[in-house]
């Protein structure tokens, strides 16, 4: 059982990774180091490969962590049912 202070760990968690990650790989486009040439308009390197992996592998683990602390938090006993 996860208490409720936990859960809330949780999802805050996962809220934060869903909500920085993506602003991370915008960075990583944006990079010269990403592409062999013009932006989008040419090979991606494997810094970009790299960080996709990376930013992918976060984003779906975030997901799973708030997922989790979604589910915790609503079969948690409420504090009310613990008076």
């Amino acid at each position: 059982m996860i208490s409720r202070t936990a859960a809330r760990f949780l999802v805050v968690a996962g809220v934060f990774n869903i909500v920085i990650w993506p602003r991370f790989a915008k960075a990583i486009v944006d990079d010269d180091r990403a592409w062999a040439g013009r932006h989008w308009h040419s090979t991606p390197q494997a810094f970009f490969w790299v960080h996709a992996v990376l930013i992918t592998t976060a984003i779906v683990i975030g997901l799973g962590v708030l997922l989790v602390g979604v589910r915790a938090h609503r079969s948690s006993p409420s504090d009310a049912d613990r008076r």
